[in-house]
């Protein structure tokens, strides 16, 4: 008999007008809808387009596109953050630590995220956004430094700093911070991960840094994607 394919584990942050649900193993594979059941078959739709952003990391990843091959196994209460449309709890297999080929793994991910999010960028240069509740109506270079400026947030909680420059270009700056993003997360994924900051703020872990930010830039990868026209 042909062995079942097992299903893959999720986890669900529950807000009181929005809920997102992550695939455990594949950071950056998160989506939302109004119920679980809606977030659930928004991650199952977005299959095909998460593995097309991985398609070069020799992962094999494939996913099903039907919500019954998820299997929810955490549920997280979210909060403002949630409802405002981004997730920001951190599901319990993100304070695992980190041994072996995962780092590696990780860093292969987000850096993955990061190629799709340049490649919708490069093709839509030069065309027309959508306006539209899709993306706030940002242009695409004023998506750029959301980006980038995002990146230098979440690039604080795991403990290091990028200042963007003002009026900077942001896709130069966008190159320059990642290399200091996979130093910074090879360097906590060597040592004992650091929970408060020096000013009391709570650090994230290294595999909610990586679900975090490669949620963030697919996100508007496709974003961008969406609203290309012309």
């Amino acid at each position: 008999m042909p062995r079942a394919q097992s299903r893959t584990p999720v986890y669900l942050e529950l807000g009181t007008k929005k809920v997102f649900a992550g695939a455990i193993d594949w950071p950056g594979w998160c989506r939302s809808g109004k119920g679980e059941e809606a977030a659930l078959d928004a991650l199952a739709t977005y299959a095909p387009r998460y593995a097309a952003a991985l398609r070069r990391t020799r992962f094999g990843f494939s996913a099903s596109t039907d919500a019954s091959s998820f299997k929810v196994v955490e549920r997280l209460k979210g909060d403002a953050t949630t409802d405002f449309g981004a997730p920001g709890k951190v599901p319990a297999a993100d304070d695992r630590p980190l041994d072996g080929a995962e780092p590696k793994r990780l860093q292969t991910v987000l850096r993955a995220c990061w190629k799709a999010f340049d490649g919708a960028v490069e093709a839509a240069a030069g065309k027309a956004l959508a306006k539209g509740p899709r993306g706030g109506g940002r242009d695409l270079d004023k998506i750029v430094r959301h980006v980038l400026e995002a990146d230098a947030g979440y690039l604080m909680r795991i403990g290091a700093k990028y200042q963007p420059v003002e009026g900077g270009d942001p896709g130069k700056q966008l190159a320059r911070i990642r290399p200091v993003i996979i130093a910074t997360l090879s360097t906590v994924a060597c040592g004992e991960p650091v929970r408060t900051g020096p000013r009391g703020g709570v650090r994230w872990t290294p595999r909610y840094f990586v679900r975090r930010s490669a949620w963030h830039v697919l996100d508007h990868a496709w974003e961008i994607e969406d609203r290309a026209t012309g």
